[in-house]
């Protein structure tokens, strides 16, 4: 990472280990310089699931982020704090749905859509005022997928510095910056957003399009940081992700581990180059690393392999200090 000139990772959640926790922290930081983003995913992804308008429930996250902050923030390596991962997709409960009697109860979806948008900001904004009481020197924002409900999220998480957006539209982000400056008027850091480096359509890795995306993708973060021509909104970002991860497609199956999987879960018209596979599967969630891992193990690890998008994005990271490497016209 130091050698490729990383100098961030996000962490979803800390883990139940806090020694083990604050010894990587620390090491990344007064080793390699790589500091953190520490986050905490609200039980979104938890089962049950979250239900963020009970009161008990509410209760259970506010002690948890009250003691993760409290545990690490004096570790130097922590450079801001983001809360929730994606829970803006339940609203409408496609996507791990929570409700009470109450919202049951309105008739029209969107009103009732609404209804939860205001639930869950208004508490995330709770949050960010523990976060805020405990570390009052680092910014601190919430995980959104894309910019959906950001408009109830600029009138009820207004104790937010940033938001962190998670994102997939391919190989640009199209018209997020400046969306997002005329609808939350926040900065964004991009802390989820990538591209798989195995073709569905052609069923064979593919590097090529990988690092091809995104250098694009980092490109279009660079040009709307503040000193240069674009909006002026943008913090930088996380590329999803480091290492691909054998286990993802049947979490449920350790012994799926070990074997890495090239069978689509979903589908993503954005990523062109292979939405032709059969049908119209074409995301392969374990193949996202621009580091691989090889079957052979060295002393009990899988041996990595940097990627073509590993030598890409260290091409543009060391030229930024020399001038710009990308294509702004």
């Amino acid at each position: 990472m130091k050698d490729a000139g990383i100098n961030t990772v996000r962490f979803y959640e800390p883990g139940g280990k806090p020694s083990q926790v604050s010894t990587v922290v620390s090491d990344l930081y007064n080793q390699y310089g790589i500091r953190t983003i520490m986050g905490h995913g609200l039980g979104f992804w938890d089962f049950p699931h979250a239900n963020y308008a009970d009161p008990h429930f509410q209760q259970k996250i506010k002690r948890e982020i009250y003691q993760m902050v409290k545990m690490y923030k004096n570790q130097p390596g922590i450079i801001a704090w983001v809360l929730g991962n994606e829970a803006n997709y339940s609203f409408d409960g496609r996507v791990n749905p929570w409700s009470t009697p109450e919202l049951d109860a309105i008739s029209n979806a969107r009103d009732r859509k609404l209804a939860k948008a205001k639930i869950y900001y208004s508490f995330l904004n709770e949050l960010a005022q523990i976060v805020k009481k405990v570390d009052p020197s680092r910014p601190v924002g919430f995980g959104n997928g894309e910019l959906g409900s950001i408009e109830v999220a600029k009138e009820y998480a207004q104790d937010f510095d940033f938001v962190g957006i998670l994102i997939y539209r391919g190989k640009s982000f199209g018209n997020l910056f400046r969306q997002l400056k005329s609808r939350y008027g926040k900065p964004a850091i991009m802390i989820e957003f990538g591209c798989d480096s195995y073709n569905a359509k052609t069923e064979a890795p593919d590097e090529d399009n990988q690092a091809f995306f995104l250098k694009t993708l980092w490109c279009e973060v660079e040009y709307n940081t503040y000193e240069n021509k674009g909006e002026g909104n943008s913090l930088g970002g996380c590329i999803f992700e480091w290492n691909d991860e054998w286990w993802k497609h049947n979490q449920d199956d350790p012994k799926s581990w070990p074997i890495h999987n090239t069978e689509a879960g979903w589908s993503n018209g954005s990523y062109y180059f292979d939405i032709e596979a059969k049908n119209g599967l074409n995301m392969n969630e374990e193949w996202f690393g621009i580091v691989s891992q090889e079957p052979e193990k060295e002393d009990g690890i899988n041996k990595r392999v940097v990627k073509k998008a590993y030598h890409t994005l260290k091409e543009v990271w060391e030229a930024e200090d020399k001038g710009p490497v990308c294509d702004w016209r």
